[in-house]
């Protein structure tokens, strides 16, 4: 036999094995080797140190301090860092110490976070380019222009996946100057252009406040706000999914009045008829579903409230009010429930393969 037969038969009997690299294009779409890598890391886990893949604490002047978050890398028992409210060259300082101790104590890659939006990167990361508001760009060019110039500070720090943009309408006194304005059109098209910039280069962006915050009376860090009737905006997000994008950040909203919708007094975000119904089933909607900041003053007196959002469909749950009873909840509930179980596992599975189509595994 010839070498090149010899080496041709070889190539038939024997399992080739390469390197593959994604990015965030790929999430949606069917791999066969990404899907077997998902399972390799998923399966190289166990039920805390998957089910720990869901909380994402943060840190900063507003956040856990460095000393707690340190302590809970050391178990693995969280899957991501937001950032809040901090410098830029401190919250690079903080991403590699961060880094170095999750990789010491064997943790996978971690999510860092932040609310970069246009109109609040100066007040939460000191020291960023400036930026316009986003209530003040006048055109998709600013828009894209802008989003590339928050990509690359956060770039610069170790962020790889950014709260933002806002797709509420303006009316709302406490979004009114974090909104691309009131015309539907325009938010959804400048959402868009700004989701396409940010994941073009290698973040996560983030569409928020599902199901609509623009019409609502009231601010839910300080206490729970109504959609009474009609959800005005809800519909704001359906091109911002079909244009991929990556995230969806609901908010700690209830709706009243409404047959099909209603949250019994309720925030949305701990609502399956809202996240799992609504976003996920009636939407479509396959990415990653991240609650807002459980501490805020529309959800934190809803007992288990961070059970609640993982039982409602989040995929995230972000910034508990206490890391180890949010996490010891949701693992006590997956051996009660085997349903529960499933979805958490298919959560799980989600944050791995966003972690690889990031680059990080």
């Amino acid at each position: 036999m010839t070498n090149r037969l010899i080496l041709f038969f070889l190539l038939i009997i024997s399992p080739i094995s390469y390197a593959q690299d994604w990015d965030l294009s790929d999430f949606f779409v069917y791999d066969a080797m990404l899907e077997q890598k998902v399972d390799e890391v998923f399966e190289s886990l166990n039920d805390t140190s998957r089910a720990g893949q869901m909380i994402v604490p943060a840190a900063g002047r507003l956040g856990k301090s460095q000393d707690h978050l340190n302590n809970l890398l050391s178990k693995n028992h969280i899957g991501g860092i937001l950032l809040l409210n901090g410098t830029k060259s401190g919250f690079t300082e903080m991403v590699n110490d961060f880094n170095q101790i999750n990789a010491n104590h064997g943790g996978l890659p971690l999510l860092y976070s932040a609310d970069a939006e246009p109109s609040l990167i100066g007040y939460k990361i000191k020291n960023c380019t400036p930026v316009k508001k986003a209530n003040l760009m006048v055109s998709r060019a600013e828009v894209r222009k802008f989003a590339a110039s928050i990509c690359k500070d956060l770039k610069d720090i170790g962020i790889n996946y950014n709260y933002a943009p806002v797709v509420d309408m303006s009316p709302n006194e406490a979004i009114s100057y974090r909104a691309f304005g009131d015309n539907a059109d325009t938010a959804q098209i400048w959402s868009r252009v700004f989701i396409e910039e940010t994941q073009k280069r290698g973040i996560v962006a983030t569409a928020k406040h599902f199901p609509g915050h623009g019409y609502v009376v009231g601010d839910t860090h300080k206490k729970l706000v109504y959609i009474d009737g009609e959800m005005l905006e809800v519909e704001n997000y359906r091109p911002l999914i079909n244009a991929g994008v990556l995230s969806i950040m609901v908010a700690h909203i209830a709706i009243k009045n409404n047959e099909t919708y209603n949250t019994n007094d309720l925030p949305s975000s701990v609502s399956r008829n809202i996240v799992t119904d609504l976003l996920k089933n009636k939407m479509n909607f396959k990415g990653l579903v991240v609650t807002d900041a459980m501490n805020m003053g529309g959800v934190a007196s809803i007992p288990n409230c961070e059970l609640k959002a993982a039982k409602a469909g989040c995929d995230l749950i972000l910034m508990p009010i206490d890391e180890e009873k949010a996490l010891k909840d949701i693992i006590s509930e997956m051996s009660n429930d085997q349903g529960f179980q499933r979805q958490v596992y298919a959560s799980v599975r989600k944050i791995i393969r966003l972690k690889i189509c990031l680059g990080l595994l």
